[in-house]
């Protein structure tokens, strides 16, 4: 019976409208330090791109709409998040930050999210991507979001953002659920192009274009 409830539609609801708040309520008493300024300016006022991090940083990166909503972002922004029930949990809660879901998987095949998102891109949204989600490996890119990139037409703007203290979860990714009235730093690096006819070779350039980006984000958060 608890196990049933616990499941239930209502307490997921429930569950993913509280997370929401949270992870906004810790947005708001960090103190923030924005490195690459003129590229999240650029992404607020441009167009159509996918916003590309690690897995890890999800619970913190709500700074970089929010971020992206001040300085005059219009744009619909879609994200993929995975069919499981983890992942279920964590679409509604992004639903709750006014942010749309398409359900699938980047690193499982996830041919029906990838063209979702294809499709919102194609009507003019921005998209936002985990290339190491759901299930890793960690910081590792699948090939999915290159492949997006290079049939859209688009750039892959790679973003992280780091908050200390946090919580580190015993999970694949590490994942750090943040504490709120600690330091925080959002970065967002160059945007990077995927040619068409080789987005295999973008690959590398999108793992260490996000790998830098969280390790910029960590020593600002820190120091």
């Amino acid at each position: 019976m608890l196990k049933r409830i616990l499941q239930s539609e209502a307490v997921r609801g429930g569950t993913a409208w509280l997370a929401a708040r949270y992870v906004v309520f810790v947005s708001r008493t960090t103190r923030w330090h924005v490195e690459g300024e003129a590229e999240l300016r650029e992404f607020a006022g441009g167009p159509p791109c996918i916003v590309a991090f690690w897995h890890e940083s999800l619970p913190s990166m709500p700074m970089f709409w929010l971020s992206a909503k001040r300085l005059g972002l219009r744009r619909k922004a879609v994200v993929l998040a995975s069919r499981h029930r983890d992942g279920r949990l964590i679409g509604q809660a992004v639903e709750n930050l006014g942010i749309e879901v398409a359900a699938g998987s980047s690193s499982r095949g996830g041919a029906a999210g990838l063209r979702a998102l294809a499709r919102a891109l194609a009507a003019g949204a921005h998209v936002g991507i985990t290339p190491d989600g759901p299930r890793g490996p960690r910081r590792v890119a699948a090939a999915g979001t290159a492949q997006l990139a290079a049939l859209a037409g688009v750039k892959v703007l790679p973003c992280a953002a780091f908050i200390a203290p946090a919580r580190v979860l015993r999970s694949w990714d590490r994942m750090r659920l943040p504490l709120p009235f600690g330091r925080g730093a959002l970065v967002c690096g160059a945007a990077v192009a995927v040619p068409r006819e080789d987005w295999r070779g973008a690959l590398p350039a999108i793992e260490a274009a996000l790998t830098a980006a969280l390790a910029r984000a960590e020593a600002a958060a820190r120091c």
